[in-house]
């Protein structure tokens, strides 16, 4: 009978056990959800779509154009003028851009200069700019601009998704800190009952005076206070982490009340959030997003800067046109029949453009000063994040066998009372101080976590 009964307890606690494992809730199946379906995260993608269309949109400024000037006057059965000016643009990367032209014009009235063959004239040209706006224009600028502030939309991306996996994963570190404190206070609140009982089995039988009576029950009372205490904690940080789950279309997931937090996260934490980095060098520093930022504008304020220099060039305008009556013998279109043209404007002073040069040399030096504090202000963070883990990596491990002492030492504080030889105010004693180790390899395991999670956080590696 006793070992069937043995039996039938090992299959009940495997059939438990089974249950309670498909109920686990680890930290990489939360991570999982949170980064495929947590709405901040879908919302940070939008950030780069916006800055792939402003370089959509930028890249317009180099698309060719048609144009068409039609204008026609008739007054009295008179014709004024009736004239026809088309024309096909290709502008090109540098302070260039080619036409080809169709002019027919005719009317009584009309402007000598403007008169042309009776089937029109043809014209293929370039217009160059020699100094301002040759090497560098407001097109050049703006595309490359809007390329960078594509570069720059995906480093803000990293930011917000990191911030928001940051929050998630503490949140988790929580929850399984306080489903760990409810476990411990109420493990401890059955004890307390199993000891009430006992003794007041002892009381009874004689074996205990009336006080014990009192002071176990003292005892139990205050697990149960303790207990509901963690029990609070425990559904408001399950209620925290439920923030961050959801589900396809934007709804929210509520857990199971069945569903728990990996209790061995300490042996996969490493592994999960790729946390083994050791040797940190000036690559990984540089990988942070905000110093990518900051190094996109700069060279974004670069191209600004560039910009301003090449305005206090003058300007000079060139432009050139062969010009043809039959575009079907290229032939025809040579050197004696053209048109040409030279605009040149100068501003005496330059005000304008030395102020803005200035104010641009200025920026740029802004924000020079900008990534070299926060890059020693990374460096820095991650030194001490690294020495927060390496103290409460020994911390947790000395906290481990703080945890197992006070085991052996309440069990044996324990049976010296059951034996009569001890007292229940020192077994009570001696079990309270476990109670505080163990919430203190819990507190050391959870601001391990958390530090490890700040290190990626900093680095930009979650």
């Amino acid at each position: 009978m006793k070992r069937l009964f043995i039996i039938l307890s090992f299959l009940t606690f495997g059939v438990s056990f089974a249950q309670e494992v498909t109920n686990i809730l680890t930290l990489e199946e939360y991570l999982g959800y949170v980064k495929k379906y947590h709405p901040v995260v879908k919302q940070a993608q939008l950030i780069t779509s916006e800055s792939e269309t402003k370089l959509l949109k930028s890249r317009g400024a180099f698309d060719p154009k048609l144009e068409v000037d039609y204008s026609r006057k008739k007054f009295k059965n008179t014709t004024y003028y009736d004239k026809l000016n088309a024309s096909f643009k290709i502008p090109t990367w540098y302070g260039v851009q080619f036409k080809a032209n169709y002019e027919n014009n005719e009317g009584v009235y009309l402007n000598p200069e403007y008169k042309t063959p009776e089937d029109g004239l043809y014209s293929l040209g370039v217009s160059v700019s020699l100094a301002k706006g040759l090497l560098t224009n407001n097109r050049m600028a703006t595309l490359k601009q809007a390329k960078l502030y594509v570069k720059q939309a995906e480093a803000k991306q990293k930011i917000a998704v990191n911030e928001v996996l940051y929050a998630a994963i503490t949140s988790y570190f929580n929850w399984l800190k306080n489903y760990q404190a409810k476990l411990i206070y109420t493990n401890y609140m059955q004890n307390a009952n199993e000891r009430l009982q006992n003794v007041k089995i002892s009381f009874i039988e004689g074996d205990k005076p009336a006080i014990d009576t009192l002071e176990a029950s003292i005892n139990y009372k205050s697990r149960l206070v303790d207990l509901e205490k963690a029990k609070i904690g425990y559904l408001k940080s399950k209620l925290e982490l439920s923030n961050y789950l959801w589900l396809d279309n934007n709804l929210p997931l509520e857990l199971e009340e069945k569903m728990i937090p990996d209790s061995l996260t300490i042996t996969k934490i490493d592994l999960v959030l790729n946390s083994s980095i050791l040797n940190i060098d000036d690559e990984l520093v540089n990988n942070n997003p905000k110093l990518q930022a900051l190094e996109l504008k700069k060279e974004s304020l670069i191209l600004d800067k560039r910009l301003k220099s090449n305005n206090l060039l003058p300007k000079v305008d060139l432009e050139y046109n062969f010009l043809s009556s039959d575009y079907e013998n290229t032939d025809s279109f040579n050197t004696a029949n053209y048109k040409t043209g030279l605009n040149m404007s100068f501003p005496l002073f330059l005000r304008k453009e030395r102020g803005d040069l200035k104010l641009a040399k200025l920026k740029l030096q802004d924000v020079e000063f900008d990534i070299s504090a926060n890059r020693v202000s990374i460096k820095n963070k991650i030194e001490s994040t690294q020495q927060e883990i390496i103290s409460y990596s020994k911390q947790y491990t000395i906290l481990n066998d703080l945890v197992k002492d006070y085991k052996q030492l309440v069990h044996k504080e324990d049976r010296r009372f059951m034996l009569g030889e001890g007292s229940l105010f020192l077994v009570n004693y001696r079990e309270v101080k476990l109670i505080e180790s163990q919430l203190k390899k819990i507190e050391s395991e959870y601001k391990l976590f958390n530090s490890k999670s700040n290190l990626l956080r900093i680095l930009t590696a979650l």
